[in-house]
């Protein structure tokens, strides 16, 4: 069994904006939402830098009594999901719950809570921490609140895999509905990495941009972190028509592999075989790629070394693509990246509009691609790429296709 899969509902929350409406418009003005952190002192770090979610508060959200076991990563995959869910225009029916999944994906979980908590411990030498503590770090908290809410009851899930989390729990959405293990599928990613021992973390790895993040760019300065969420809706094509639902976009292939080289530096193979992949999961000719988001984080090894895996995949069709980084905008929000560019990838089809690479300078030949520089781009596109390289050497492409009805 073998059923075309569709998505029909998005929800977005970025530093962008609140919802799919605000990060799509601020998409296409090129508009970088990268700015001084207001969440932690950041007196202490190299780096000052990153893409906040505000103003946000989690009250015009939530009960009290639900933030109790709720870390910021978590209210965010579920304020998402809501969105998408409204979108979708579901009607819940008690079989459908149970044969609805949640798939989540997130690269470190309640890091706030966390922090605090090891903060109480060991700086406060306090005997206690909150009694919530577990519930709140644990990366599966955003799929098990969403399960509660809507009450499903199907195959509910979180993958961690750094960067890649949430294009590989797309994809294995993707997959259990195409397969009819699922009815529909609940599927995305969330993140919030602003702690101060998270942030310190990232400052020993040396990868973080001291002023912006410039994918592509020359004299490109590293990643700069972002938070938020993204949920997409997935259904089978004939379930979307019978009842009458929006679509889209088509999700046509997954692929995905292990560069099996180094834990923090890139390889052109493995990203170039999970290309590879993709496309010959959903036969889907390279010819017919017009736009790929790339994962695109602005340091200096990745962004020639995506670029020679495009161009190892696409030969001389390289030269007709566009690939453009929306990091540069919302910039690099580890688990739930996939998830958000996801989004990014399915609007631009829709609307025929290419998100740029925002905050760009002067052209780099080691990354020579149509990059869609600071400006968005109409454009007509019938397939798009959408790539998440891991540290690790874990890689996740998705690959999408327009709607046309």
């Amino acid at each position: 069994m073998s059923r075309r899969v569709v998505i029909t509902g998005v929800g977005v929350i970025s530093a962008l904006g609140h919802n799919t409406a605000a990060f799509w418009a601020r998409l296409c003005e090129g508009a970088s939402a990268i700015g001084p952190l207001e969440s932690v002192d950041c007196t202490q770090f190299r780096f000052r830098n990153g893409a906040e979610v505000r103003p946000y508060r989690p009250e015009n959200y939530f009960e009290p009594r639900e933030l109790d076991f709720l870390d910021r990563f978590a209210q965010f995959a579920v304020i998402a999901a809501r969105e998408a869910v409204a979108d979708s225009g579901i009607q819940w029916t008690a079989e459908l719950r149970r044969r609805t999944a949640i798939v989540t994906g997130s690269c470190v979980g309640g890091q706030t809570t966390e922090d605090a908590a090891f903060a109480d411990v060991y700086r406060h030498g306090r005997g206690r921490v909150h009694p919530m503590t577990i519930p709140r770090v644990m990366a599966n908290a955003g799929a098990s609140q969403i399960s509660l809410e809507l009450g499903i009851t199907g195959p509910v899930f979180t993958v961690s895999t750094a960067c890649s989390s949430s294009n590989h729990a797309l994809g294995q959405a993707f997959w259990l509905v195409r397969a009819g293990v699922a009815e529909m599928a609940l599927a995305g990613g969330s993140e919030a990495p602003f702690s101060f021992g998270n942030l310190k973390a990232w400052e020993a790895l040396r990868v973080v941009s001291p002023d912006t993040c410039r994918p592509f760019s020359k004299g490109r300065r590293g990643m700069i972190l972002g938070e938020g969420a993204a949920m997409l809706v997935l259904e089978p094509l004939e379930a979307a028509r019978a009842r009458g639902a929006k679509i889209y976009a088509e999700v046509v292939g997954f692929g995905m592999s292990s560069d099996a080289y180094h834990i923090t530096q890139p390889s052109v193979e493995g990203p170039a075989q999970a290309m590879r992949a993709a496309l010959e999961d959903g036969r889907v000719p390279l010819e017919a790629v017009g736009y790929i988001n790339a994962h695109g984080t602005g340091t200096p090894a990745n962004d020639p070394t995506e670029t020679a895996a495009i161009r190892a995949v696409f030969g001389p069709h390289a030269d007709r693509l566009a690939v453009s980084s929306t990091k540069s905008m919302h910039g690099h929000t580890l688990g739930a990246a996939g998830a958000i560019e996801a989004v990014a990838t399915v609007l631009a089809l829709q609307h025929g509009v290419l998100p740029p690479t925002a905050n760009f300078l002067e052209p780099d030949p080691e990354c020579d691609l149509d990059v869609v520089p600071n400006q968005a781009r109409r454009a007509e596109v019938d397939y798009a790429l959408s790539n998440s390289f891991a540290f690790g050497g874990l890689n996740a492409v998705l690959a999408f296709r327009r709607w046309d009805g």
